[in-house]
């Protein structure tokens, strides 16, 4: 039987859970992002300011700004597939006795990706709702890339396994088609990877190379289809191979990529525990070990708070608070305290980083926070992390004293909690 402080604990998740789940399905899944600036119509009216060097500068400005002024700039909110997909997530984490109309949004989810596949593609794939420019290249809205495909494909999979739905098995098989045909790429005895973000392009990215693997790992164990398991472990083995000394990954090989961050070392870290898992290996094992002692041991503050970069406190970033939480419960097996650590995390947020309107806020800096609302990098994100975190409270026998909720906490929400429990 769950205890008093076990039930107190679950429903200082699921009121805000539901809050957020609210504000989302309010907005129509619909939202702003942070790299975004480019769907402005200015830049539609005025062709002279479609250039490598205004998309960049007002990409830069609007994610720095403390006010979001994309109304303004007539810039509009958009459905994103990564977003869908972290929604479709979501909702198959939780219950139908917590979520009572839980298949029709699984439903709705599944019928909005699919709408939103890439254009001009002969496999189903899927790309961002708006164009960004990257240092070199702008990528055209729609246009379809592999992380973005990645965690759509995963999202499909896990649709599949819950509900057996033969079009989520078609549409990831096709994806995975697509990485192997069109992204995979090898350089020698030992090079290895798949193009990100546009297809001609040879990137060695980490987070990108291990994604594409997890996912092709995944269709493998349903297909038993060599051609998808040989590139993927291929790739994997490269960017395993990159792991510096410490434990820790830089974002990519490129001169331009030498910085280690929060939430791609968590991506790191979680598709190599899925390629262990499908691929039936304990060849990365080792390189689990040491990343996740790297990540335990820099990204996590005393006070409850993440960092975003390993060296260095600000800015705390919504989407690395996400994906903290969902990275310590993803190896919760093996790290029991884990889940104190989650609900920490989740408290500090929601003292610090939680609109009373149902949404987190994007960033706290040193001297202010950016409180503005994006869909995919933040409600998304974090929708995810609160219908998992829920599912393992839940689940679990007790959780502990550290991660009780404090007076501090949202005082609505403490006063329900208190009438609850």
């Amino acid at each position: 039987m769950m205890t008093q402080n076990n039930s107190a604990n679950t429903n200082s998740v699921w009121l805000p859970l539901l809050q957020l789940l609210s504000y989302c399905r309010q907005n129509d899944w619909a939202g702003h992002d942070p790299y975004d600036a480019v769907n402005s119509k200015f830049f539609t009216a005025l062709p002279i300011l479609d250039r490598k060097l205004p998309r960049l500068v007002m990409t830069q400005a609007l994610k720095l700004s403390p006010i979001n002024v994309r109304r303004l700039l007539a810039i509009p909110k958009t459905q994103n597939p990564k977003a869908l997909a972290l929604f479709l997530s979501s909702f198959l984490a939780m219950s139908p006795n917590d979520l009572p109309d839980r298949d029709r949004l699984i439903k709705q989810m599944i019928q909005l990706i699919a709408a939103k596949r890439s254009p001009n593609s002969d496999y189903w794939c899927w790309g961002y709702s708006f164009p960004w420019q990257t240092r070199k290249d702008v990528v055209p809205r729609w246009a379809p890339n592999l992380v973005c495909t990645t965690f759509v494909g995963l999202a499909l999979l896990d649709a599949y396994d819950q509900t057996g739905d033969p079009s989520c098995l078609e549409m990831a098989l096709s994806a995975a088609e697509y990485m192997v045909n069109d992204l995979y790429w090898t350089e020698g005895d030992t090079e290895a990877g798949f193009s990100y973000p546009q297809p001609n392009l040879r990137s060695k990215t980490h987070n990108a190379n291990f994604l594409a693997a997890a996912f092709l790992c995944r269709v493998h164990k349903l297909t038993h289809d060599g051609k998808f398991l040989s590139p993927a472990l291929r790739g994997a083995r490269y960017s395993a191979s990159r792991q510096r000394p410490d434990g820790s990954w830089l974002y990519g090989d490129a001169p331009t990529q030498s910085w280690i961050d929060n939430f791609h070392t968590g991506y790191n870290l979680r598709a190599l525990q899925t390629i262990a898992r499908y691929a039936e290996t304990t060849e990365f094992d080792s390189s689990v070990r040491r990343g996740y002692e790297f990540y335990r041991g820099n990204f996590f503050r005393e006070d409850g708070s993440v960092k975003y970069f390993h060296d260095r406190t600000y800015p705390i970033d919504i989407h690395c608070v996400a994906e903290s939480i969902i990275t310590l419960l993803a190896f919760n097996d093996t790290h029991p305290a884990n889940l104190a650590q989650a609900h920490a995390i989740f408290q500090w947020a929601m003292q610090h980083m939680w609109d009373r309107r149902g949404f987190f806020y994007y960033r706290i800096l040193r001297f202010g926070k950016i409180r503005t609302s994006y869909m995919r990098w933040s409600q998304a994100w974090m929708l995810l992390a609160l219908s998992q975190l829920h599912a393992a409270t839940i689940a679990a026998p007790s959780v502990p004293p550290e991660s009780r909720l404090t007076d501090s906490s949202t005082p609505e929400l403490a006063t329900h909690i208190k009438v609850q429990g």
